[in-house]
């Protein structure tokens, strides 16, 4: 599997989480002026995990540090898997850090025997969002989920972004 490293070239991965990382993913925190397009701390995404049975959190560690936290699902009522609650350090941001985080989601997602396409969304407003998104090759489908934009990429296109 192919590895994606930051702009400071530390290696970004996703971790189950554990007994050992799971503080340290409920602490993470984006900078102030993402508050409003995602959760204000990882503990959001951990509980929605744990206790509404259809996502799966990951902890997102750049180097030996936990970074952030992102979340899939699968929507078997159209087949297609979902990327959600992605959150870096706002101490992180800007480093490459969410494009890597992205890419080995969609890398370890498309290895799925059922995965055909994997979808997100995000609000209109969050620009930095949007860019990141379309350059890994998302397309938006026309559909909107609580007012974000929901876009989508072929598993096939996903083992390439």
């Amino acid at each position: 599997m192919m590895e994606f490293t930051d702009r400071q070239g530390r290696r970004v991965v996703l971790e189950e989480i554990t007994d050992e990382n799971w503080r340290n993913v409920a602490d993470v925190a984006p900078a102030d002026d993402q508050r409003r397009f995602v959760a204000a701390l990882g503990a959001r995404y951990l509980l929605l995990s744990s206790r509404g049975g259809l996502w799966n959190s990951l902890a997102v560690r750049a180097g030996d540090e936990v970074v952030g936290h992102v979340m899939w699902a699968y929507d078997d009522e159209d087949g297609t898997h979902w990327i959600g609650g992605m959150i870096v350090n706002a101490d992180q941001q800007g480093k490459g850090v969410g494009r890597a985080a992205v890419r080995t989601l969609l890398r370890r997602l498309a290895a799925l025997p059922d995965c055909r396409e994997v979808r997100l969304s995000y609000h209109p407003d969050n620009a930095p969002a949007a860019v990141l998104y379309k350059s890994l090759g998302f397309e938006p489908t026309g559909d909107f989920e609580d007012e974000e934009i929901v876009v989508a990429l072929s598993a096939t296109a996903a083992t390439t972004a």
